[in-house]
């Protein structure tokens, strides 16, 4: 638990850092509450004047109504600043991806923002088809579940929209994951949705076994006294690959209580869970021989689309705060 405790100090101390300086600029603290994580799990180090002046940035380029002048900012900074070393020289870049889904038919809002980091972020050399593809995807999503797919489900379109697997076969295999899923005690719904297609990002394995061990986790989440939420969907879909032949909920229960404990966090139970998660899978893949198979590159993409999940969770909640309150 050593380079667990490590990375729970590291946390708070990030945490702390930015709560004192953008406390009044930020609706929600879950929000400073992801960030943080983001700089943990990508294993980068924070400055917080670094960071404030990148959060600046964005405000400065952004136009007068774009969600990027908002408390989002801080979200994409985080994410720029986490995945690239010159964050501000990637910005057009993001941009132009926007831009792309924009003129595909994706709606102007955060969520497109958060697809368009997952697009800058496996750098294509075609934003064009792309953003096409994963329209179309999207659209099939809707087609599917119509009153479930929104506009949160945009960064998993663009995340399956990168995988070669012809369309209509990724869709059956989504569905056939979903259906299996809510056959075996999970609760239908835009969290089984999104477990769907995180699940279905791993193509090498047969959605009977995929939904097998998911169905294993969901029960030993309950033997842990973790309750198993249906907003922690998303993270019981990436523990399914992590997991194997390990168990990882007794180190992950036990990071979730230390969170519990802080004062800063203590009201954030559900956030802590998914914190933990991601502390501990994000450490397991560092140092996996998983990393040395053909898994690795499935591993980081269903890291990045559980991430995605969580931002796009934490900012429609952040979004809906705002729109009550304002910055």
């Amino acid at each position: 638990m050593d380079k667990a405790n490590r990375n729970i100090e590291n946390y708070i101390e990030i945490y702390s850092q930015m709560r004192e300086r953008f406390r009044w600029k930020v609706t929600d603290q879950s929000v400073l509450m992801m960030v943080a994580s983001l700089y943990i799990s990508n294993n980068r180090t924070f400055d917080i004047n670094r960071f404030t002046e990148l959060a600046d940035f964005i405000k400065r380029e952004s136009g007068i109504f774009s969600p990027m002048r908002t408390e989002s900012r801080f979200t994409f900074a985080a994410m720029l600043d986490t995945r690239f070393d010159s964050p501000q020289e990637k910005f057009p870049a993001f941009i132009n991806a926007y831009h792309a889904l924009i003129s595909e038919g994706f709606s102007k809002n955060t969520f497109s923002y958060i697809a368009a980091m997952q697009l800058v972020t496996a750098n294509p050399e075609d934003l064009k088809s792309l953003s096409q593809r994963a329209r179309v995807i999207y659209k099939k999503m809707r087609e599917e579940h119509l009153f479930l797919t929104g506009h949160s489900d945009y960064p998993l379109a663009v995340m399956l929209a990168q995988h070669d697997t012809q369309t209509d076969e990724m869709i059956f295999h989504i569905e056939d994951l979903y259906s299996k899923l809510s056959q075996n005690g999970f609760r239908k719904g835009n969290d089984l949705q999104s477990m769907s297609h995180i699940l279905s990002l791993n193509e090498n394995c047969p959605a009977d076994d995929i939904v097998a061990l998911s169905t294993e986790i969901y029960d030993r989440m309950k033997k842990e006294g973790i309750k198993p939420k249906v907003m922690f969907y998303p993270q019981i879909a990436l523990l399914t690959l992590i997991e194997q032949d390990n168990d990882n909920l007794s180190e992950i229960k036990e990071i979730s209580e230390q969170l519990n404990a802080e004062k800063f966090f203590k009201w954030k139970k559900d956030i802590n869970f998914m914190m933990a998660v991601n502390f501990v899978i994000s450490d397991k893949v560092e140092h996996s021989s998983l990393l040395q198979t053909n898994l690795s590159t499935t591993i980081e993409t269903l890291i990045q689309a559980q991430q995605a999940a969580s931002i796009a969770a934490i900012s429609g909640a952040a979004v809906a705060a705002s729109s009550n309150g304002g910055e």
